[in-house]
């Protein structure tokens, strides 16, 4: 066991705010419909993971989720894989997150979207609606149907929500990327699942510069075999649209459809909503696909239960449509909330700006990464003081793991008041197998507790689960929002390969996680060799195709290093000629990793090294050389290795660039 001191306790939920809040009124409900009693959360949790089925019922009861047809049970097969979900159940995904768009429901504001381009835009949840249907009908005359995949390279804002829920209204499946992805980035991604329809933009601005992008997101275009309908939308006003035969505006497309309610196509449980990706570590992206009731009873529980979201609330969560917490934040709506849709750099005109959005728009709750608050808290920072944070009841965190310093900042200069949700969870399950509840405490450094029907433990190397040690993050029993399978994995080996490979019949995720005695968890980073910069997950494979194409270049290798909470991209190469790279190659070489894959794969650090350390099997050994950085034992088997030499060398390449742990240079 690990003996760690306890965390202080830096946040106490009120007694008004203990009645008040989502959990606390769920937790009343189930009692008074003779559940429990349940002293307090961890009662609550003990029985949500000792009757599942109960449970996940009581999610879709209380949240008032909707369907067609009514499940026959809740849980008909509970292996995993292949746990079977709510049954006979006919339902539509769209349908719930705008269940509310009626009555006076309709004229709540549904979303502010922000940008550097263009004016702010409002709609509300009966416009919304209004252009839903009618980009439904559009889809619909250009042939798009049940199962076809809906794609977008879109940025984070109006049409980006009304593309997936009229795609998830008529049953075709949404898939998105960001904009500043190289062309080759995006092709790994929708090239795999063949979509029918494209919506995408015609540029987009960052940092106070316009990116045009027009001539690219052609030759995207003319890559899709697929398509049948491409839809422009004008995120830089003062370009042209995209050209082409199967092009038509945004405008024009609603035009085309408009008066046409949306269909709300009822289908069955495990109609896959959403394709997301992998990072694409050893390989192309891995395709993972998202069902309905999954993810919809899934983010019902943990944006209302847990992150306290109701309506009235104001909802702003800082992404790109490139990262699940845009899926995640778009399920919102189904909360009656106004989400607040924000792209662009979070720290244009000025690392304040963001914050200052928060004020202006009175947000409840903002959700942010790690990494924004660690460079809120050494830009030194004081949005407590400086602007009128008083509606800001939530603030989330996720991308990596929080500081317990980035905790000393929010409570003394960013927000005092609010509930400090570290959340953690990731793309696989689009949502968080831990997290934060307004019920318990904050302690400093910790996140609150494993999320209700998440059966989460540390499990050491033999499968055990472990009292307070740190170990592999697994889940026991089956959650919702587990993928319904990989795209074109037939026989389902890669998807049991990927999770149930370690551990068989549990879910083992990938991160090195402790509990404490309190019930909090500490998350200590990944526990493979998928890079984090920023929060957002990249792949070594994204990187290597850049910088082997490159003639200068004979070998590399890229890792992760962590450092004040975030991780540093590290690119080791091997020269074709000579020993050396000139500063013009280096140069050249971060261009087209920013071009090819996207900013955040640049590497920090490029260093020359002789040789690149391969395992006999002919792979590289990414694995060793980030444990070596980041101050781990080395634990390399060297007899798997064709060449533990260059592991030796590239040590002490390290450590002359400063880059090693202190104790080990």
């Amino acid at each position: 066991m690990e003996n760690a001191e306890q965390a202080p306790v830096v946040w106490n939920p009120t007694e008004e705010s203990l009645r008040n809040c989502h959990m606390g009124q769920y937790q009343h409900w189930l009692e008074a419909q003779g559940k429990g009693p349940f002293a307090d959360y961890h009662a609550l949790h003990k029985w949500s993971i000792s009757e599942l089925e109960p449970f996940w019922q009581s999610i879709w009861d209380y949240c008032g989720l909707r369907c067609d047809t009514p499940a026959e049970r809740v849980l008909a097969k509970r292996s995993m894989p292949g746990a079977e979900w709510f049954p006979g159940m006919r339902l539509n995904f769209a349908a719930n997150l705008l269940r509310l768009a009626e009555g006076d429901g309709a004229n709540v504001e549904a979303i502010v979207a922000h940008c550097e381009t263009r004016p702010v835009l409002r709609r509300s949840y009966g416009e919304l609606k209004a252009d839903v249907g009618a980009l439904e009908a559009f889809l619909r005359g250009k042939g798009v149907k049940q199962g076809d995949r809906v794609a977008g390279v879109v940025t984070n804002g109006y049409e980006a929500m009304v593309g997936m829920l009229a795609a998830t209204s008529l049953g075709a499946i949404w898939s998105s990327a960001s904009p500043d992805f190289g062309i080759n980035a995006i092709l790994d991604r929708f090239g795999q699942i063949e979509p029918t329809a494209l919506i995408v933009v015609n540029g987009y601005g960052y940092g106070g510069k316009v990116f045009a992008r027009q001539a690219d997101f052609e030759q995207l275009v003319a890559g899709l075999e697929s398509l049948r309908c491409v839809v422009s939308v004008p995120q830089l006003p003062n370009e042209p649209a995209l050209a082409g035969p199967l092009v038509t505006t945004w405008e024009a497309a609603l035009a085309e459809g408009a008066g046409q309610a949306p269909s709300f196509t009822p289908l069955p449980p495990d109609q896959p909503v959403y394709i997301l990706y992998s990072s694409g570590t050893t390989g192309k992206p891995k395709c993972i696909v998202h069902g309905a009731v999954g993810l919809l009873v899934n983010h019902a529980k943990e944006l209302m239960l847990h992150g306290d979201v109701g309506p009235g609330d104001r909802f702003l969560y800082f992404t790109t449509c490139g990262w699940m917490m845009w899926n995640w934040q778009a399920s919102a709506l189904l909360t009656g909330a106004t989400v607040i849709t924000v792209d662009g750099s979070p720290g244009y005109p000025s690392l304040n700006s963001l914050w200052e959005r928060v004020a202006e728009e009175r947000v409840t709750h903002f959700g942010t990464s790690a990494r924004f608050l660690a460079g809120c808290r050494k830009a030194g920072l004081t949005p407590a003081t400086s602007l009128d944070l008083a509606p800001l009841r939530v603030l989330f965190s996720t991308g990596s793991p929080l500081l317990p310093e980035d905790y000393d900042w929010v409570y003394a200069e960013g927000a005092p008041n609010v509930l400090l949700g570290s959340i953690a969870g990731g793309t696989d399950i689009c949502g968080c197998f831990v997290g934060c509840t307004p019920t318990l405490p904050v302690r400093r450094g910790e996140i609150q507790c494993p999320l209700l029907g998440v059966d989460a433990v540390a499990f050491d190397e033999e499968g055990h689960a472990l009292d307070g040690g740190r170990g592999e993050l697994v889940c026991r029993q089956p959650l919702p929002s587990m993928p319904v399978c990989f795209w074109d994995d037939p026989d389902g080996a890669r998807f049991q390969s990927a999770y149930f490979e370690t551990f068989p019949g549990v879910w083992a995720h990938g991160d090195f996680i402790r509990f404490t005695e309190h019930g909090g968890a500490v998350i200590y980073g990944r526990s493979d060799a998928t890079l984090n910069p920023g929060g957002v997950r990249i792949g070594t494979a994204e990187i290597y195709r850049q910088v082997e194409t490159e003639a200068a270049i004979k070998d590399s290798l890229v890792v992760g290093r962590q450092i004040e909470g975030d991780v540093e991209v590290v690119l080791l190469v091997v020269p074709a000629s000579g020993d050396s790279l000139s500063d013009d190659v280096i140069k050249n070489l971060k261009i087209r990793i920013r071009e090819g894959a996207s900013p955040r794969h640049v590497p920090r650090h490029v260093l020359v090294v002789k040789d690149i350390p391969y395992t006999r099997s002919g792979k590289k050994v990414e694995l060793a050389v980030a444990r070596l950085l980041n101050g781990a034992a080395r634990s390399d088997n060297r007899d798997a290795l064709a060449n533990p030499e260059a592991l030796d060398a590239i040590q002490g390449t390290l450590q002359a660039a400063g880059l090693l742990p202190t104790k080990q240079a």
